[in-house]
Formats: C-alpha cells, structure tokens, sequence
C-alpha cells in the first residue's frame, strides 16, 4: 500500500538551474554559520566576510548565467524573468556593500560573526524569493524569510540599548504589516478561488468580480500590509526610529533591500494579478505616494542625525517609486526598478561616509560629523556630496534620471498631477540635503571633543532635550523621548571613545572608503552615461506580460 501510495504522488518538477542564485544563497548561509563557529578568531573575522562574498558573487553569476530566461518554475510559484533577475542582481550588490561595511563592525562581532552573516544571507535568499513569487503563498513566505533575520539584525549591537529597541520595534510593526498582507492575501483568494497570480487576473476579468466588497477590502490590506514594508506613510512611522538605532551597515542595508522587495512584488501582484482593478486601487495608491512625498520630505527638514534623516528621506523616495507601480505601465515599471538600481548606489555612499565619520569622530551621525570634510577627507565628501545630490534629483546625476524617468512614466500614464508632487518633494528635498554638502565644503572642520546638542541639553542643569537648539516638533517628526534617547546615546559613544566598533580611532578603513568611493562613482557615471542602466531594465516591462 505504501509502495503504490509512493508511486501515484508526484511532486512539482524543480529547475534547480533556475533556482541556483537562490541555492548559492541559502547554501552559503549555512556554509558560514558553520564556518563561524570555528575556535580561530581569524576564521571568524576575516574567513566569514569572505565566503559570504564568494556566496554573493556566486549568486550574481548564477543570476547573469540564468539572464535570458524567461520561465515559471516550481510549478508556477515561481517566474524567472527579467523582473526578478535584475532585482536579483541589485539585492546581490547591496548585499556586497553590506558586507565590506560590517566587515569590523560592533554588530558582526557581537553576534559572533558567522550567526550575523548567515541572517544577512537568509534575509537576501528571502528577498530574491519575493521578487520571483507570483503566486501569493510565495509571496508570505518570501516575506517572512526576509523579515525574521532583519529583526535580529537590527538588534545585533547586545550592549547598546537603542539597538535592541530597535530590533523590538521592528519585530512589533513588521509583525503587524504581515499580519495585515497575509489577512489581505486570504480576502483575495476568498474571492477568486485562486493563489496563482495569472488566475487571480483571470477570475478578476470576469464579471464584476473586480469591484466585489471582498475583493476590494483584499486589495486595500495588501497595499497596507506592503506599505509598511516600504515605508510608505502613513505606515512609515517606525522607520526613522529603527533606521537610528539599528547598526549603521544593517541601516544601509534596509534602506535599499527592503525596498526592493517590497515594490518588486508590488509590481508583480498589483500590475499582474490586481491589473483588472487597477481603476479601483490605482488612484488610492497614487493618494498614498503623493502623502508619502510630502510627509517625507517634511520629516526630514532639520534633523540633526543623519540616519534619521535618511529614514525620512526613504520614506519620501518610496512615494516617487510608488508613482511607477501607479501608472501600471511597462514605462512605468521600468523606471521604478531603474530608480531602485540607482537608489542603491547613492544609499551605499551616504552610509559608507557616514560609518566611516562614526569610527572616527565622537559625534556620531550627526551633522556636525560632516563639518570640514571636504578639507580633511575629500576622498569621503565627495561621495557624500554625489549621493545628496542625486537624492534631490540634481542633473549629472544618476538621481535625476531616475526622477526624470518616474516623472515622464506618471505623465505618460495620466497622473500629471503626480509628477507635479514628485518635482515639488525634490524642490523641499533641497533644504535638508544641502545643509549635509555645506556643512563639509563650507565650515570650517569640528573639534573632536564638540559636545553634541542632545548631549548639552541633557547635562545636568541644562535646558531638556525639548528645549535644545534645533528640536523639533511632534508634527515636523520630532520627539522629546528620541532627543534623551539621542542624548544617551552620545553620552555612551562620549564615554566609550571613537573607534569603540573594533576600528581604530584614526586607522584605515579601506573596505568603507571603498564602498563610498564605488557607490560615488556610480552616482555620476550614471548620471551622464545612463544608457548601461536603460539597457538593464530595458526587459523588465516585458516581464509582466499582462500590462
């Protein structure tokens, strides 16, 4: 009976050639998980780095091996096509500068080097997952296999206290959004009997289906359950907070991957599953992604820590990229995962410069880290300076093509109106990424021992940190409690002395300055010579072959 039982059970066939970016991965993950739990201190801090970047090369090899298919697998869970790989090979880049970044951070030494390599790996593996899923029970897995290791990541730093409650809400909030896609996921196939993405479009296409209360309340938990994944407001509200407290590579790292994930099955589900109702949640989305610009961009004006206001300011380039899924156009999705591409170059830049400020000064990431660079580490401003500047969309960079490119999709595709907010958030953008620039070019370098504003203002007898130069308000994104958090912080930093991350006060850094210098690069050769980029994306509308 057994015999017969085993006979008559077929499982789906398995592409293993289609899956190996996925299998380098996954297999190195668990190659340096057991690697790192090797006696020799050597094996843990130099051999792990290592083959998690022989994993990662593997991985874009295999990726550019697989380039020109265009075939579902595991039984159509799965799409191997333009989309996902091109979306394979930008998580795979970041996750290359995330590792040179962490290389002697605090984190990876914390957590025992091999554990936090095998997360960052898994959480990659997850990524690659999601942006090849078109069938929704893909789509909840590959979200949680990016998730649980970006929880612990962001909690790696055990001695620091802010990144631990960095980890805590990340795991409380991320919780919830997938809480929230998973009921939404269930809604959709109450209503269409269906998981795969081509049968959800094809039950929607028939009869009124598209507009049925169950369906559209489906749609609408999904926008929300990926919105808090992308940052996008008003679900955005844990991300300048988790963006500060977690380490600066593990920041640099969630800045671009989950963003790439995020709007990468935004692309898939809603430009090819949902297309039938687009009339229905396209211009709530749009809604969404000019609130997002605006809070955005607000947020960010004034903030003194710079990851802080990076975090604001992903929140506002989620709503420019968001305008690319709106339009649900082959124009559209193509510049969506062009501003992706560069979004990662000028992401790497501004945190590689900032981690480096980090080990080398006692101010943190705060502005005034940034005074005088351009006079005593040119090598570190101009990258620095390339990456604001193609963040506010200035021309001769790689921003403003992005930008230049998600503006004429939404014109294209009948929201002027949009593209209009996306040129106005860039104009806002200005007044808190030129500080950043004037601060190294045009004031004169701080002194080492300059006490930072929180730090002053929580001294006893001193003002309150809501009192402090520069505090903002609640509705501008200021808070009393992050302004004592911040003053702890420096006071800890203070006393525990620059380089306390395992990197000399004033030793070389040659893996970050690296990243920063490569990312910068980047930043203005393809703001000038855009064209290798337009190429690599040139497929992915293709892709999605139901627009």
């Amino acid at each position: 009976m057994t015999l017969l039982a085993t006979a008559t059970l077929k499982g789906p066939h398995v592409d293993f050639a289609a899956l190996s970016p996925l299998i380098a991965l996954l297999g190195g993950a668990a190659i340096v998980l057991l690697v790192g739990l090797l006696g020799s201190r050597w094996a843990r801090a130099q051999l792990v780095p290592a083959l998690s970047l022989v994993a990662l090369a593997a991985a874009a090899g295999l990726t550019i091996w697989q380039w020109n298919a265009e075939r579902s697998i595991v039984a159509g869970a799965l799409k191997i096509d333009a989309l996902s790989l091109t979306l394979n090979l930008i998580l795979v880049a970041g996750g290359v500068c995330t590792v040179l970044l962490a290389w002697r951070s605090l984190a990876a030494r914390e957590a025992a080097h091999g554990e936090w390599h095998a997360l960052l790996l898994s959480s990659i593996g997850g990524m690659s997952l999601l942006a090849a899923a078109q069938n929704t029970v893909v789509v909840f897995l590959g979200l949680e296999l990016l998730s649980i290791p970006l929880y612990v990541l962001c909690a790696t730093e055990l001695k620091r206290e802010h990144s631990l409650e960095s980890g805590l809400k990340y795991l409380i909030v991320g919780s919830v959004g997938s809480a929230t896609l998973l009921y939404g996921l269930a809604l959709i196939y109450g209503a269409t009997s269906a998981t795969d993405f081509s049968a959800i479009a094809s039950a929607l296409s028939n009869g009124s289906l598209a507009t049925d209360p169950l369906t559209l309340t489906g749609i609408a938990l999904c926008v929300a359950g990926l919105c808090f994944k992308a940052s996008v407001a008003p679900f955005h509200q844990w991300t300048p907070d988790v963006y500060e407290g977690a380490p600066t590579p593990v920041t640099a790292f969630m800045a671009v991957a989950t963003k790439v994930a995020a709007l990468g099955v935004f692309l898939r589900l809603f430009d090819v599953a949902l297309i039938e109702a687009h009339a229905s949640w396209g211009p709530a989305v749009a809604a969404l992604a000019a609130i997002t610009i605006v809070v955005g961009n607000v947020g960010a004006l004034g903030q003194s820590s710079l990851q802080r206001m990076l975090a604001y300011s992903s929140v506002a380039q989620a709503g420019y990229m968001l305008a690319g899924v709106v339009v649900a156009s082959k124009l559209g999705a193509q510049a969506t995962v062009f501003y992706l591409a560069v979004y990662l170059f000028m992401n790497m830049a501004a945190f590689a410069t900032i981690l480096a400020r980090e080990r080398e000064t006692d101010l943190g990431d705060t502005v005034a880290s940034m005074r005088g660079l351009g006079r005593t580490h040119p090598h570190l401003a101009w990258p620095m300076t390339l990456a604001m500047l193609g963040l506010a969309g200035i021309p001769a960079t790689a921003g403003f093509m992005g930008k230049l490119y998600l503006i004429d999709a939404s014109v294209s595709g009948g929201y002027t109106w949009l593209a209009v907010v996306i040129v106005i958030g860039s104009m806002i953008s200005l007044g808190y990424y030129l500080p950043v620039i004037a601060a190294m070019w045009m004031v004169g370098e701080a002194p080492e021992d300059a006490p930072d504003t929180a730090t002053a203002a929580s001294a006893p007898g001193g003002p309150g940190p809501a009192a402090a130069e520069g505090a903002l308000p609640a509705l501008a994104g200021g808070s009393q409690e992050l302004d004592e958090q911040a003053a702890a912080s420096a006071a800890d930093l203070a006393a525990a002395g620059p380089g306390d991350d395992g990197a000399p006060a004033d030793g070389p850094q040659p893996e970050v300055v690296l990243v920063a210098i490569v990312a910068g690069a980047a930043i203005l050769f393809f703001g000038i010579v855009p064209e290798p980029l337009f190429n690599l994306v040139h497929g992915v509308g293709s892709a999605l072959g139901l627009l």
